[in-house]
């Protein structure tokens, strides 16, 4: 039989997805399991690492079920990021694994910033300090847990799990390495100086395979499991992030993806190293090269949040809703009626880094509607993602030329005509409503050999878009002003800000 299929395993926070792709990147079947989340206390996320790998195999045999086990050419992983546990070298996990929710290491985080150097670290990872890279949680482990912590054998993010379980090998992409914190992201290395100064040894890390390229293959035992056959070639994927960065066809310089989705995450491609305060760095799931993302935390969360507990509308069994708001939002005026929010309700990442953050909504008035303030919301998001995007190109010494939206919010017509409106650059609807399983299969396509670079497997794998918003002139020159009104805002409220949270954090104490 022709092996004419490759499958994007896409292991998120709330389950795994794997799909089956052809070669023109058409999906073929799929399967799904969730996975559970546990929070044992405030600020711990945990998860059982065993239900990685059972929800992994359990929706690759519901694909083998469906296509066999023959027709698969190779599988390639897309992988919740800063996620990881303890393991002992045949991969038996010695504690839960701690999430990318997880906010346990604020204090190590401070104080690796004080020893290590806040610029220094930032320059050799390409992450701000900031409380998600997975360094700072095994701190905390060698911190608080020494006995744990000395037992460890390996420690593994979910990609390089996963690779164990199927392969027996302890390998991973560098494209999920890099967002642990703890890689030299110039030279594609574990990072010696950082692992010497957390006290973390080398060899308790996986080894590091580039996006595209094989790992291992399929073992009998991870066969008998999910039913695909021994054999079967494991490539190197990466984050779920960039791996929907692939997936939106961002492989180029000057492209850009945008993820409208629970949070709003966005990425531009480019094959130079650069780091700044607008973003962090990651390694790209390609040939070459680096996405320089941005993240506003609250995207669709606001969305929902704002219609239950502001409107007063059940979002899940009232989605019709929606298209109402955004009636309503697009009879609105630009700036909506001098409503602005900053919708830091999860904190703020880009540009500020500031996990203490809260949400903002002024210019209220007796006369405002919920029209505005839900235009008030999207335009919020967008204005950061505007002032962000200017931040990545003066900082990169690249432009971008186009945003690809993919996520659950690229529906709404309205909010892709304000984000081309306030960046000044065309947004495009993809057609990939995957994309993180996409860009994994892509990932699995190259190594497969089915095309000779992952750039060649996004371009035959990827379809035009949906539709592509215009940004119109006038629009632009109107919230060109309100950015620099948006942009102004939060550095004034700074003090005001730390103020109340100490306050509601004594009273909560």
């Amino acid at each position: 039989m022709i092996k004419d299929l490759v499958i994007g395993i896409d292991s998120s926070t709330s389950a795994t997805k794997a799909i089956a792709w052809d070669r023109s990147g058409h999906v073929v079947a799929e399967g799904r399991k969730a996975i559970g989340l546990a929070n044992p206390q405030p600020g711990y996320f945990e998860q059982n690492p065993d239900e990685w790998w059972d929800s992994t195999a359990a929706a690759l045999r519901s694909i083998t079920d469906q296509v066999g086990a023959a027709r698969i050419a190779a599988v390639a992983i897309s992988n919740q990021r800063e996620t990881f546990s303890a393991f002992t070298e045949d991969g038996t996990a010695i504690r839960p694994g701690m999430t990318w929710l997880d906010e346990r290491a604020r204090p190590q985080v401070v104080r690796f910033g004080k020893s290590f150097g806040a610029e220094r670290v930032h320059a050799i990872s390409g992450k701000p300090l900031d409380v998600l890279p997975c360094l700072y949680r095994i701190i905390w482990m060698a911190e608080q847990e020494p006995e744990i912590f000395a037992r460890t054998a390996r420690f593994a993010e979910v990609h390089g799990y996963l690779t164990h379980r199927l392969t027996g090998q302890w390998r991973t992409s560098t494209a999920s390495a890099d967002p642990t914190g703890l890689l030299d992201m110039a030279r594609n290395v574990w990072s010696a100086e950082i692992l010497d100064a957390a006290g973390i040894a080398a060899e308790k890390l996986p080894s590091l395979v580039r996006p595209g390229v094989q790992m291992g293959e399929v073992t009998s035992k991870a066969a008998a499991f999910t039913g695909l056959s021994a054999g079967t070639p494991v490539i190197a994927g990466g984050g779920d992030g960039q791996c929907a960065s692939t997936g939106a066809g961002v492989t180029s310089p000057g492209s850009a993806y945008i993820n409208l989705g629970t949070a709003v995450v966005s990425g531009s491609y480019g094959l130079s190293y650069a780091y700044d305060r607008a973003f962090r760095t990651e390694k790209a799931v390609c040939d070459d090269g680096y996405i320089y993302e941005q993240c506003v935390r609250t995207g669709t969360f606001l969305v929902d949040w704002m219609a239950r507990e502001m409107f007063g509308i059940d979002a899940a069994a009232q989605r019709n809703v929606f298209k109402a708001l955004e009636a309503e939002a697009a009879n609105c005026p630009i700036g909506a009626g001098g409503v602005v929010v900053l919708p830091y309700w999860l904190g703020c990442m880009t540009p500020y880094w500031d996990p203490y953050a809260r949400g903002v909504i002024a210019g209220l008035s007796g006369s405002t509607r919920r029209g505005a303030i839900y235009r008030a919301l999207l335009e919020g998001i967008a204005l950061e993602v505007a002032a962000q995007a200017e931040k990545i190109a003066a900082a990169t010494g690249g432009d971008i030329g186009q945003f690809s939206a993919i996520g659950g919010g690229s529906d709404s017509d309205l909010w892709l005509q304000i984000l081309a409106d306030t960046s000044g650059r065309p947004v495009a609807r993809s057609t990939a409503r995957e994309a993180s399983s996409l860009g994994a299969a892509i990932a699995a396509a190259k190594g497969a050999g089915w095309y000779g670079t992952i750039a060649e497997a996004t371009a035959a794998m990827t379809k035009p878009p949906a539709r592509t918003f215009q940004p119109a002139s006038a629009n632009v020159a109107r919230y060109a002003e309100l950015r620099a009104i948006h942009a102004d805002l939060w550095p004034r409220l700074f003090d005001w800000n730390a103020r109340l949270a100490a306050f509601a954090e004594s009273a909560s104490s």
